[in-house]
Order: structure tokens, then sequence, then C-alpha cells
């Protein structure tokens, strides 16, 4: 199966009512995951080059994108649950689990709990971070907090994006897969994600322990970090990210990493021919 124009489906899984964004392929499956308050959009650079060597399958985690927003199961079992599911409809077999930022934490998890079913797991900028090291929860709930954004006309929103937050970096596709994080009502955009959940699995995030978790997992694991040329501007965040990668490779035994230089936290948008150049020959490495 290959899909030149991704498709895009509702799936039950866990009791969930999730959408599943399929770019076909043949071969092993390998899910993608995105960030927190993010959605599978963000992948549309990156999963069309991956198609060559799998299956290429991502899904807008509960609460999320498109999916359903039940108001419970934000915690990092029932998340893994969901992926399961996922995984069990689709009939992979020892998949490949990519994981973006918060992505990455819930795939390290699951590799965590259930050593023997993944074939290899890859943690893009997260899933190696441990929040609590760095802070305490209520500077990470203050420091960390959704920005307001309820409410600001579309065409602000737009144009702060193209000429203040994004600036050169700024392309159609990623304002495409920026936007998908909102609805968009009488002109206006709100975060699909309420600020309610979004909190929620903050702490969640903020209680996981990832230097507890590496020892269990026992697949192959690559950590793709980014650094901007500047160490990052909060030095205290890429000290802290230097020490989580430093636990991590002492912690699990198959794990390398590969430093994105000068890129910032999304990856998948900035670096999508880079990233699946280095993600595709670590994959020929697992045949």
């Amino acid at each position: 199966m290959s899909h030149d124009v991704p498709q895009d489906r509702w799936v039950s899984a866990n009791g969930v009512r999730l959408r599943l964004r399929d770019w076909g392929g043949t071969g092993r499956t390998i899910l993608l995951l995105h960030g927190l308050a993010s959605t599978s959009r963000i992948w549309d650079l990156t999963a069309p080059l991956l198609r060559r060597y799998a299956h290429v399958v991502a899904f807008d985690q509960r609460g999320h994108g498109e999916s359903e927003q039940p108001a419970d199961g934000y915690d990092f079992e029932t998340l893994v649950a969901d992926l399961r599911a996922v995984l069990g409809l689709l009939g992979a077999e020892r998949p490949v689990v990519i994981g973006h930022s918060w992505g990455g934490n819930v795939a390290l998890h699951y590799a965590a709990a259930y050593p023997d079913e993944p074939a290899g797991v890859v943690f893009i900028d997260g899933g190696f971070l441990e929040l609590a090291a760095i802070m305490d929860w209520p500077e990470t709930e203050r420091e960390l907090a959704p920005p307001a954004l309820a409410g600001m006309p579309l065409e602000e929103f737009r144009r702060r994006l193209r000429e203040e937050w994004m600036r050169e970096r700024w392309s159609e596709v990623w304002e495409t897969s920026i936007l998908a994080n909102f609805r968009v009502e009488d002109g206006r955009i709100y975060p699909r994600l309420p600020r309610s959940l979004h909190m929620r699995i903050l702490r969640a995030l903020w209680d996981q322990r990832p230097s507890e978790l590496y020892e269990r997992v026992r697949c192959p694991a690559l950590l793709l970090p980014a650094e901007m040329e500047d160490g990052d501007a909060d030095r205290r965040f890429y000290e802290g990210k230097c020490a989580a990668i430093a636990r991590a490779l002492a912690g699990m035994a198959r794990a390398r990493v590969h430093w994105f230089s000068d890129t910032i936290h999304d990856v998948p948008v900035q670096r999508p021919q880079e990233l699946a150049a280095i993600v595709g020959a670590w994959l020929e490495e697992l045949a």
C-alpha cells in the first residue's frame, strides 16, 4: 500500500475514538507520536520520506487534534494502552515507535513497560529530559504553561507566526501544522487541547522519571536532541538536556545519539530530510 496523500480515518482504540493518519508503505510499522498540544500533522514532511522503509502511521493522541477528549486517561499507562490498541488494530508486530517531545516520553514508557514488543524506539528532542531534575513543580507550572492564545484573531496569529515567532523558518507546511493545533470560530483561534488537560499532562510529564526507565529498555534506541548555535537560550535547560542524554546512554544498553545543530524543537518540520535520512540509515541496521 502506498499513498501519495496520507489517508485519514477514525479508529476506536482502548475505548477512545482516535484520528489516524496513514502514509502507506510496506513491511514493518513505524508509529509516529506527536508532542504535547500538537497533532499528527507535525509529521507531514517527514512521514512521506520514511515510507520507503516501512508502513508509516501517526495518530492524534487522546485529547489532541481531532481525537476524542475523554475526561481522564492522560497518565502514561493509559496513553501506552492507546498506543498498543492502535498497533493491534494495524496488526503491527515488532513496530518502531518514534516520538517527538512528549511523544518521546510516551514511547519511552512503552518500551520500558513492554520491552519485548518494539523493534526500536526513536526519541526526537524528548523522552529523555527529566523536568524534575531541572525545576520544581511550581516553576514548571509557571514557565511551561501554554501561552494565552484563545480568542486571538486568526489573521493576527498568522501574521505573528510569519513575522515574529518563525520569521526565516516559516513555511506553508509548518504554518499548517501549527494551525492544526487550533480550532477556528468566527475568525478566532482556540487551542484544541484545553488548558486544564494540558496542565494535567504537564504534571504527569514532570512526575515521570525517565532515568528510572532506561534499564528496562531492551530494544535499540536512537536519541535525536536539538540544539541552537548559542547552546540554547536557557542554559539550564540545555545543560539538563545534556545530563539527561548522558544518563540515557549509560542506562540503555543499545542507545546512540545524534545532535541536530542549529535546530529548534520542532525537528520533524525544520529538518525533515536530514531526520528521515538519519532514521532511515538506523532502520536499515535493524533489518
